[in-house]
């Protein structure tokens, strides 16, 4: 079996493609034949060190979060799966390795794959929807006919966060590249700014702010507000996390793998309620050159990288 793992932290320079023995998985375990993988942001922050609190100075470690693929055995205890079913989920922090033949999962951090979905569409929902649902739904506490702004409106998690809202029923406008504006009036928004944006142009308008991309000012957001409405930001900082404590309209989302979101996030993708656009597709050989680049540069943008595993 191959995988993509480290023996230190640190750039990307550590990773490695190497051969590896899949462990049987444990009470509660389950191990997945790997179709496709999603990279996200916080998987090289992870193998950077940024969380080596969590994840501990054990190597070497495994890389990736987010996959799709088939159950291939179960640990005692397990319930929810057989084996041969297709499901779609998320490793652990600590232990990672989706960016593999073969990945152990928690059976809580799996649900089953919608089959309207590809392995390689259905990778690249967990961690974006997830946290969509979360900030939109369980900390914004959306209701049908609220209105709701997104900054970052074509992100991952701001496209997805954009389209739950307006599955649930909202209004929904947002800002983005000012190059972008098609893409989101394509999605169904209105208004749509650049990021450049004058908060008072929009103030008292909106039921819920949601901050995807970390550069709006609490200030501006509480003028966008109606009276009662909240603003939901999913980047904890200690900076933000402390402003959450405070009085007043901000929160900060902590996003945790709950199994009915990810199972819910998986429905509304399988209706098509939810798309996140897939950008590049590379085998396992080549992925350890094309994370490289999307640490890097970036690129590809408008959409997710997706590992495919044959």
């Amino acid at each position: 079996m191959k995988r993509i793992q480290y023996h230190q932290y640190g750039g990307p320079e550590v990773m490695r493609l190497e051969d590896f023995e899949p462990t049987p998985p444990s009470p509660g375990e389950v191990l997945v034949r790997v179709r496709a993988a999603a990279a996200n942001p916080m998987d090289w922050g992870i193998r950077s060190g940024a969380m080596k609190m969590v994840t501990g100075r054990k190597f070497p470690r495994a890389l990736g979060h987010d996959f799709a693929g088939v159950v291939e055995a179960v640990g005692e205890g397990v319930t929810r799966f057989t084996v041969g079913d297709e499901v779609l989920g998320g490793a652990s922090i600590k232990a990672s390795g989706a960016f593999a033949e073969m990945v152990l999962a928690a059976e809580k951090g799996l649900v089953r794959k919608p089959a309207e979905l590809s392995f390689e569409e259905a990778a690249a929902i967990p961690t974006v929807g997830l946290t969509a649902l979360q900030a939109v739904v369980r900390k914004g506490e959306l209701r049908p006919g609220q209105s709701v702004f997104v900054n970052g409106c074509l992100g991952g998690v701001g496209r997805a966060a954009a389209q739950i809202a307006l599955a649930h029923g909202a209004s929904v406008g947002g800002s983005c590249r000012a190059t972008a504006t098609q893409d989101a009036r394509d999605l169904g928004l209105d208004p749509i700014v650049g990021f450049d944006f004058d908060p008072t142009a929009l103030g008292g308008r909106f039921d819920l702010v949601v901050d995807t991309a970390g550069t709006l000012p609490a200030d501006a957001a509480k003028r966008m507000l109606k009276p009662g409405g909240r603003i939901v930001g999913i980047h904890p900082t200690p900076v933000n996390i402390a402003k959450s404590a405070l009085p007043g309209p901000y929160h900060v989302l902590i996003a945790r793998p709950v199994t009915e979101d990810l199972a819910e996030v998986a429905r509304a993708a399988g209706r098509g309620e939810l798309r996140v656009p897939v950008a590049r597709t590379v085998p396992l050989a080549g992925a350890i050159a094309a994370l490289t680049e999307l640490e890097r540069n970036g690129t590809p943008k408008g959409g997710k990288l997706i590992i495919a595993v044959e």
